[in-house]
């Protein structure tokens, strides 16, 4: 196919690999001596198989197996430099997404199968987000299986996004993204490539942390103080409402903070709740990983309750700016509108200290969610 149409192909397969028997207990070769790995395959235009990445982080495959050394694999173009690969749940992780944009690679590509979770990682979000965040190019191609939720695939660079999201009661079975982009190689470019050096936020007091958390959990709420907690994405976030329709908001997880200032634009005689949440720490189901949030959220209901479950709707818009204080470097931002549709950000800035903010307005539809997704990485458990 790569060299009918004279193209660089990327494919995702299981690959078998053999591996070397043995009686040592820390071995991870299993009794039929071969391995089996989720892989992404590059084939280029004459044919000729030049990439193989296996994925590193799995989520719930039990028929593969992990590979007992992170891989960082890239790839060569004659008409766009250099691409780096990864599958799926690896987009969370430092290996090997941050390990390939800590190289220099600024296009990734990323074949997934993605179950929409929202408010805060419905697919095209953090695919958008990502980009943004990292500042890079990502071509992501979505299995299509809407009794999984997998939906949603897109190109992404820090400037545009061409995207499509099937939604319920759709019958087509795919759909063909084509966009023309710039190359952000720059190397291809003829630029120095450049690796940024960790920031001296990330440093952290080992003595303030316990279970791989370096944050304090949420105080006990008195009934003077008007926050609460409520579960989303199964981690227990402190929110507050809006319960004005313009004003400044303030909300803490422990010693993280988010500052919120907003004007509301309802429709029509539309009455939603919406509410600011904060969280620092290790998110523990499905993966484990340590965050810091800032995330504006419209609630399920009219219920506190309800604040941090699934919402594809809304008719609010809202101009707003959100900021917060994180101690990573690797923060992403996004701005989900009713029926998936992404909003571009009108002004985004980070700081030295790691203080970022994230400005926008003049919305085309509802606000679903706006997000500040910090990933603290360097503070993640430790591989086996």
């Amino acid at each position: 196919m790569a060299r009918r149409h004279n193209l660089y192909l990327v494919a995702n397969m299981p690959d078998h690999q053999p591996c070397p028997l043995t009686t040592s207990p820390s071995s991870s070769c299993p009794s039929d001596g071969r391995w089996q790995f989720n892989t992404n395959v590059v084939f280029r235009s004459d044919g000729q198989l030049v990439a193989r990445y296996h994925k590193l982080n799995l989520y719930y495959e039990q028929e593969f197996d992990t590979p007992p050394q992170p891989e960082i694999i890239t790839f060569d173009t004659p008409f766009a430099g250099r691409f780096g690969l990864l599958v799926c749940f690896d987009i969370l992780f430092h290996e090997p997404t941050i390990s390939l944009v800590e190289r220099g690679v600024r296009q990734l590509i990323f074949p997934t199968a993605w179950m929409n979770a929202l408010p805060l990682l419905d697919s095209v979000q953090f695919q958008r987000a990502l980009s943004l965040g990292a500042n890079v190019t990502l071509l992501a191609a979505n299995l299509r299986f809407n009794q999984q939720r997998m939906t949603g695939s897109g190109i992404y660079t820090p400037f545009s996004a061409t995207y499509h999201h099937a939604r319920k009661g759709d019958l087509e079975e795919g759909r063909l993204l084509v966009a023309r982009i710039p190359v952000l190689d720059p190397l291809w470019v003829g630029q120095s490539m450049a690796t940024e050096e960790p920031s001296s936020s990330q440093a952290t007091d080992s003595g303030h942390c316990h279970q791989g958390s370096c944050f304090q959990p949420p105080t006990p709420v008195s009934p003077s103080t008007p926050t609460f907690i409520s579960y989303m994405q199964r981690d227990p976030y402190t929110f507050v409402l809006l319960n004005e329709t313009e004003g400044k908001l303030n909300v803490c997880y422990g010693t993280f903070c988010c500052h919120l200032q907003y004007r509301q634009l309802p429709e029509g005689n539309s009455k939603e709740l919406y509410a600011l949440g904060a969280f620092a720490g290790t998110h523990k189901v499905n993966g484990s990983y340590v965050l810091q949030v800032c995330a504006l959220v419209r609630c399920a209901g009219l219920e506190t309750s309800s604040c941090g479950q699934e919402v594809e709707e809304a008719e609010t818009k809202m101009d707003f700016l959100l900021e917060g204080k994180f101690g990573t470097r690797y923060v992403y931002p996004s701005v989900l509108a009713s029926h998936m549709v992404l909003e571009q950000p009108e002004h985004l800035e980070k700081t030295a200290d790691g203080r970022m903010t994230m400005k926008h307005s003049n919305m085309t539809g509802g606000l679903v969610t706006a997000c500040l997704y910090g990933r603290m990485y360097h503070l993640d458990p430790k591989r086996p």
